[in-house]
């Protein structure tokens, strides 16, 4: 059982801000590394904040207080907070500043999913306007935002979904082309060579990637299992590119991107409305635990976000 305790406000130091939590959301990586167990105990749990800037270290010149902000990053070994909670200490290279017409629930919505859907398509796979994008997954917390940052790339976008309610809404999303994953015809369905697929279960579709792929065609992975690697003869004949990314390199690797790049990037376009985070439901902190339990065994649409 999750339990939750008040906090001190701690002082931040040196390039830290202290930030008043006032939204949160949870992703699959938050509930998964509460099963797993943290290298380092106790842990608070929770990736993504959005909130106001109480102080800041001694070293801070770009931020101030009463500043709204939005991070993410908390999920990693490089902390033991995490964002369920009144009040963080964080670094500024995880933050971004949070437009004003950004709701701090947006914002969380947004954070660790929008910066995943931007690394993938633009930093990893550099998809182009006019090309084919096949995004796995097109009503999941990534997957969502994804199929909205293709569609405003303005390609081809065909995306998979569960039921005839995400289907109503991925093509809402903006995706060209919605396909049924449980389709035992799937792969015929895909009547055109894929420039760029995103893929969170490449155990199970790698085989299916490698044949709908154009020549060159680039295959992002964000998550997964391990899995075979069915097709290799067929990938090197098309000349594919697979990546293989860890948002959690951002957090904790000082030789990659700084998160609050990108997040910058993805909260610019919420604000002016080219991609919407879709808020599932609203928790309150001591319902934490039911967000946990709802984030692994539920079906839904976009993102769980929990305010404080």
């Amino acid at each position: 059982m999750l339990e939750l305790e008040a906090v001190d406000r701690p002082t931040p130091k040196g390039d830290e801000l202290l930030v008043a939590v006032r939204a949160a959301s949870i992703n699959p990586t938050d509930a998964k590394r509460r099963q797993w167990g943290p290298k380092h105990l106790p842990k608070t749990t929770g990736s993504d904040f959005a909130g106001v800037v109480e102080s800041v270290g001694d070293h801070v010149t770009a931020f101030e207080s009463g500043d709204r902000v939005c991070g993410t990053g908390l999920h990693t070994d490089r902390f033991q907070q995490g964002s369920f909670q009144e009040y963080v200490t964080v670094p500024t290279d995880i933050v971004a500043m949070l437009p004003d017409s950004v709701s701090f629930k947006r914002g969380a919505a947004a954070a660790l999913a929008g910066v995943t859907a931007w690394r993938a398509l633009v930093d990893h796979a550099g998809l182009e306007p006019a090309e084919t994008c096949f995004v796995h997954g097109g009503t999941g917390g990534v997957g969502h935002l994804a199929v909205q940052l293709s569609a405003a790339l303005s390609t081809d976008t065909i995306t998979t979904v569960g039921t005839e309610e995400a289907e109503r809404a991925a093509t809402e999303f903006g995706a060209d082309t919605v396909l049924r994953y449980d389709d035992p015809e799937l792969q015929e369905s895909v009547d055109q060579p894929v420039d760029v697929i995103v893929d969170h279960r490449i155990d199970e579709y790698l085989g299916f990637d490698i044949g709908i792929s154009a020549f060159g065609g680039r295959i992002v992975q964000y998550a997964g299992e391990d899995g075979d690697f069915e097709g290799a003869r067929e990938g090197r004949s098309k000349n594919l590119s697979l990546h293989m990314m860890n948002m959690s390199n951002l957090a904790s690797r000082s030789d990659t991107t700084n998160i609050s790049e990108p997040l910058s990037s993805v909260l610019e376009l919420v604000a002016r409305g080219v991609i919407n985070p879709q808020i599932h439901q609203n928790y309150s902190l001591d319902e934490a635990a039911e967000m946990h339990r709802a984030i692994l065994e539920d079906s839904f649409i976009g993102k769980l976000v929990v305010t404080v």
